[in-house]
């Protein structure tokens, strides 16, 4: 019975001793000594004791968003498409959040349009060797807060017409004028661009001072940093 139970616990510890092992592999630091799960495994296994960790389609859950996905076209500051499908995922709490403001919105004949939400880390690396720049991109010994799927970039649209409101800049503008508290501007840009920080604020998210698209969620720093591959998404 001793022998027994000995043999069992034993099986027990090295089965966790492999599991752990695994698992350090995987998060082990990358060249730019950063520690990102990679391994869609691990992920799923996250997911299955914690569902607030799940990346979700914005599109199944948000209803009449718009997208237009810009890293997955070649209409963005690098020329060339980086993503392989024009789709929008964020943890589940986070678009849930963003399903309010969608709902509050639409009580104004107004909308979302997303231009960019999780980015695999991967692509965060792919920004920054390209255009070496770390006034605007994320840095990749950092990583982004795209990477932890809690950020997402976007405006406000005419839920008539489908037109974009008037804004300081366009989307991914790196100039000055994209910030937050820039004020040389007309005075609708200005309105819009307040109401659209007014409504995410009133959601749980914060505006990046330097992008006025750009809102990150309020628990943004629990989540871990990941480079999942859309595909790879159920």
């Amino acid at each position: 019975m001793r022998s027994s139970l000995s043999r069992n616990l034993f099986l027990l510890g090295v089965q966790v001793l492999l599991s752990w092992s695994a698992w350090a592999q995987e998060l082990k630091g990358n060249k730019y000594g950063l520690k990102v799960i990679n391994d869609p495994t691990h992920y799923q296994k996250q997911v299955s004791t914690d569902s607030s960790l799940q990346l979700v389609d914005l599109a199944t859950i948000i209803p009449n968003i718009q997208l237009d996905i810009r890293y997955a076209t070649a209409n963005n500051f690098i020329g060339e498409p980086v993503y392989t499908s024009a789709k929008a995922f964020l943890r589940r709490p986070v678009a849930q959040a963003l399903k309010k403001v969608q709902t509050e919105l639409n009580q104004q004949g107004l909308g979302l349009k997303i231009f960019d939400a999780y980015r695999p880390y991967r692509a965060t690396v792919y920004f920054f060797e390209k255009v070496q720049d770390t006034v605007y991109l994320a840095k990749p010994w950092e990583g982004s807060r795209h990477n932890r799927g809690c950020t997402v970039d976007l405006t406000l649209v005419n839920l008539k017409t489908g037109q974009e409101l008037q804004m300081p800049t366009a989307y991914d503008a790196f100039t000055k004028k994209a910030h937050v508290n820039y004020s040389n501007l007309p005075a609708l840009a200005i309105k819009n661009r307040e109401k659209l920080k007014q409504v995410m604020t009133k959601h749980g998210f914060e505006v990046y001072s330097e992008e006025w698209w750009h809102f990150d969620y309020r628990d943004f720093k629990k989540f871990d940093l990941l480079d999942i591959r859309f595909e790879d998404l159920p």
